[in-house]
């Protein structure tokens, strides 16, 4: 009997941890390829074209989740170092952000329970259930904190992880349209709209448009993340959502 040797080519490869790490750079550089060729327009999002893209090749090589994580989880670690370069361009922004210290601490606040309790209470309407409705609320979070959250309060963590996803992809496609709408102009003030709503992917999205925006996005995840778990949980229960 003989053997395909693309066949052979491919267990070979599927064996290595550094294909996986591979095809996700490959996936993202091609979506960014895409982005860019398309004038940089936020309806072909680099991340959500590279989610779709990897997708797509793990149904059709039939490959387990935990296959892909064993050989792409370096991009996982990378993630730590990555949210604390943030610090670089707040930094840099330090006069400025001591400049709005009041308005920033008023409108993280206002702005990250207003995400969760606006999507909670349009969930509960539609008849969702208590699980699921912990799990929605810290949506607006970047993922290791929304998780932590979701987990300590009877959530499930992995609808959390998805809808924290979606979230920062949403921010990240419908904020720049949003913005030219209500007339919005300071980069300050889209930042920490962005940081506020759409964490890390909408970070992303504002360094492509100023390092400003990107600063005031990347303090504004930072004290939203904060602020979501120190006061969700007492706001949950009080609601009767928790224990």
């Amino acid at each position: 009997m003989t053997v395909n040797p693309l066949f052979e080519v491919w267990v070979y490869l599927s064996a290595s941890p550094l294909l996986w790490l591979t095809a996700t750079l490959v996936c993202y550089l091609a979506a960014h390829r895409v982005y860019l060729s398309a004038g940089s327009s936020p309806l072909l999002n680099p991340v959500a074209l590279a989610v779709g893209l990897l997708i797509a090749l793990l149904v059709a090589t039939d490959t387990p989740y935990w296959t892909y994580f064993d050989g792409a989880q370096f991009v996982h670690f990378l993630l730590g170092p990555a949210t604390v370069s943030l610090a670089i361009p707040i930094y840099r922004s330090r006069a400025r952000l001591r400049a709005l210290w009041l308005p920033i601490a008023v409108a993280v606040v206002t702005g990250g329970l207003a995400a969760a309790l606006s999507a909670v209470a349009v969930a509960a309407l539609m008849g969702a259930d208590q699980a699921t409705l912990i799990s929605l609320a810290p949506k607006s979070v970047t993922a290791p904190v929304a998780m932590g959250i979701a987990e300590q309060l009877g959530g499930h963590p992995s609808l959390t992880a998805v809808l924290v996803v979606v979230t920062g992809i949403l921010g990240a496609v419908v904020g720049g349209g949003l913005f030219r709408l209500l007339g919005v102009r300071d980069d300050a003030v889209k930042g920490i709209a962005m940081g506020v709503t759409a964490h890390g992917i909408g970070t992303a999205r504002a360094f492509q448009v100023s390092r400003e925006m990107g600063a005031f996005s990347g303090l504004a995840m930072a004290l939203s993340a904060f602020v979501t778990a120190l006061c969700l949980p007492p706001v949950l229960a009080w609601l009767a959502l928790t224990g």
